[in-house]
C-alpha cells in the first residue's frame, strides 16, 4: 500500500478507535453500576457485621501500637519494668450507652456515614482506599469520643463529597500524536474491563443462580474473621 494512502486512512482509524474505547467504557460503567448495586444489597444484609470488623481492626492496630510502645518503654527502663496496665493509656476509649435520644442520633449518623465510606466500597480503587480507611478511623474517634455537634459536622462533610477524590475521566489527547494515545486508551480500558468482570461480587452476580444466596457465605466469613478479632483484642 502506497504512503501517499495512509493520511487518508487516519481519520478512519481514530474513528474506529475512538468507538470502541466509547464502547468499552459504555459497558465498565453498566458492569460496575450492577456490580455496586449488588453490593450495596448486600451489605444492607451484613452492616452490622461490616461496622464492628472496622472498630475491632481499628481497636487492633491501636493495640498492638500500644504494645510496642510499651516494649520499648522496657527496654529502656529495663528488663524489670512493670507489665502492669500495658494497654491503659493507648486503648479506645468505650462507646458510651446512653439510652437517650441523642445516643439514637449518634449511632444513625455514624452508620450513614460508616457505609457510605467503608474501605470495602473501595477495594478496586487502590487510590482511594486508603483515603476511605483513614476516614473511618477519624469517624470512630469522633463516634467513640461522643460529641454530636462534631459527629454532625463530620457526617456533612462526608456527605458533601469533599472527603473522596473524584473518578479519574478519560482525558482528551492532547500530546502526542492522537492515534497512538487512543491505542494506549483502548489498552488500558481493556485491562480495566478484565479486571471488573473479575470481581468476585460480579461473578457471583452473573454466575450463581441465586446471587443473594452469597450473603450467608459472607455472614460466616465474618463470623470467623470477628470470632478472632475479638480473641485479639480482648482485655487481658
Amino acid at each position: 500500500m502506497s504512503k501517499n494512502h495512509l493520511p487518508s486512512e487516519l481519520p478512519t482509524q481514530i474513528q474506529l478507535l475512538q468507538a470502541e474505547i466509547n464502547r468499552l467504557q459504555m459497558e465498565i460503567n453498566e458492569i460496575i453500576h450492577k456490580t455496586s448495586v449488588f453490593e450495596n444489597l448486600l451489605r444492607a444484609e451484613i452492616e452490622d457485621e461490616l461496622i464492628e470488623e472496622q472498630e475491632l481492626s481499628l481497636l487492633y492496630k491501636q493495640q498492638k501500637k500500644a504494645k510496642k510502645a510499651k516494649r520499648l518503654a522496657q527496654k529502656q527502663r529495663g528488663k524489670n519494668y512493670d507489665q502492669t496496665g500495658i494497654l491503659t493509656s493507648n486503648q479506645s476509649k468505650p462507646i458510651p450507652e446512653k439510652n437517650s435520644r441523642e445516643q439514637q442520633l449518634r449511632k444513625q449518623l455514624y452508620r450513614e456515614a460508616m457505609l457510605y465510606v467503608h474501605p470495602d466500597k473501595f477495594s478496586m480503587q487502590t487510590d482511594k482506599l486508603d483515603l476511605a480507611t483513614e476516614i473511618t478511623t477519624q469517624l470512630i474517634e469522633i463516634y467513640r469520643s461522643g460529641d454530636l455537634a462534631a459527629l454532625k459536622a463530620y457526617h456533612a462533610h462526608i456527605f458533601s463529597g469533599n472527603t473522596l477524590i473524584m473518578p479519574p475521566q478519560i482525558q482528551e489527547p492532547s500530546k502526542g500524536p492522537e492515534l497512538a494515545y487512543l491505542k494506549m486508551e483502548l489498552k488500558k480500558l481493556q485491562e480495566e474491563l478484565a479486571e471488573t468482570k473479575n470481581r468476585h461480587t460480579y461473578k457471583v452476580l452473573t454466575e450463581y443462580k441465586n446471587p443473594m444466596s452469597f450473603v450467608d457465605e459472607l455472614k460466616a466469613y465474618y463470623k470467623d474473621r470477628l470470632m478472632k478479632l475479638r480473641k485479639r483484642t480482648r482485655s487481658k
